[in-house]
């Protein structure tokens, strides 16, 4: 199992910084979120600081870009990391879509099958001369121009990894993709009882086997040195928590705990503005389920305890500034690693 780390520089000198380290302490990849900040660019800046590990999104959201415009950056950014760039897409959600960025939400799993089929036949188009000649209910390709074509690259293989929870996606990416990177919010439980058999529907659908997909997820993490900075770290974690569990489209993950009535009842305060009380309805019992809860000298063996045998890579953070030494970050990750191949 790969160990893989998510950072969010808000300057690119601060993305240098942060790529460096996080190949010189051991990781194997580094994840680039889109929240405040886009998804790409610490990329571009990663790509040139680093020799070894690989650089993906983690995630980028799909619908507001063209399929052309993502051809392009991917392209780019695969050629200047020597090959070693990975495509993370995930759709969001409705209210997202339609309210943040003022597109559509139409069918998001079709859609998001276009998108995919879509970018590999702009990429053949480009690696291999061949006619644009994509005809989609969404999506059409059909003009390239040698002006516009970037030409062949070394590696034009560019895995792609959709993230999400529900069943519909789960499938698409058993059929389609080298990768999917499961929601942050999860569990164990919900993994083993709705992700797998999922993923193994659309991998037998399209006749792959489950080596073809490479299984990935980051997780929340209630850390300290001592089991009192373990208890403070909790608050915090149990707030992020509430941000998603608020979210109907991630009912399912409380559903199989017997926890969906906490989701309308996240929903309710959400609509209201009352984000400040929302972490009092995450109990520590579900805390303990959604999240890695321990010591420093803990969180490795949780970690493989809970996905070892299961996942193929696996995010984790650096912690709070007790791990931010290189030496520490260092030992952090060999211990995980360690932990996750015995």
């Amino acid at each position: 199992m790969k160990v893989d780390t998510a950072f969010f520089p808000t300057t690119f000198d601060a993305a240098a910084q942060l790529a460096r380290r996080t190949e010189e302490v051991g990781f194997d990849g580094l994840w680039s979120a889109e929240t405040s900040h886009d998804p790409f660019f610490p990329l571009v800046v990663a790509a040139r600081e680093t020799q070894r590990i690989n650089l993906g999104t983690g995630i980028a959201i799909v619908f507001p870009r063209s399929p052309m415009v993502l051809a392009n950056i991917c392209w780019d950014l695969q050629a200047n990391s020597q090959g070693r760039f990975i495509l993370g897409l995930g759709t969001q959600v409705k209210g997202h879509n339609e309210r943040r960025f003022s597109v559509k939400w139409v069918s998001p799993v079709k859609r998001l099958r276009e998108v995919i089929l879509s970018l590999r036949a702009i990429w053949d188009s480009w690696q291999n001369n061949t006619k644009l000649d994509f005809i989609g209910e969404f999506y059409q390709f059909t003009l390239m121009t040698p002006f516009f074509n970037p030409g062949p690259i070394e590696h034009p293989k560019i895995p792609i990894f959709i993230s999400g929870l529900n069943p519909l996606i789960t499938q698409l990416a058993g059929e389609l993709c080298e990768g999917f990177y499961i929601h942050g919010f999860h569990s164990a439980k919900y993994i083993q009882e709705t992700v797998i058999p999922n993923l193994q529907k659309g991998l037998t659908k399209a006749g792959r086997k489950r080596e073809d997909v490479k299984l990935i997820t980051g997780t929340f993490i209630a850390s300290g040195a001592t089991s009192d900075e373990v208890e403070k770290a909790k608050a915090p974690v149990k707030q992020q928590i509430a941000f998603y569990a608020s979210t109907r489209t991630y009912k399912g993950v409380l559903d199989a705990h017997g926890w969906g009535d906490t989701c309308f009842r996240l929903n309710e305060k959400a609509a209201k503005g009352k984000w400040t009380e929302m972490a009092t309805e995450i109990t520590d019992e579900m805390l303990e389920e959604l999240a890695i809860v321990g010591t420093y000298d803990e969180i490795a063996k949780k970690l493989a305890s809970r996905y070892k045998g299961v996942l193929d890579r696996v995010v984790v953070g650096l912690g709070s500034p007790e791990r931010q030494d290189a030496g520490r970050s260092r030992e952090f990750v060999q211990e995980i690693r360690q932990q996750l191949s015995d």
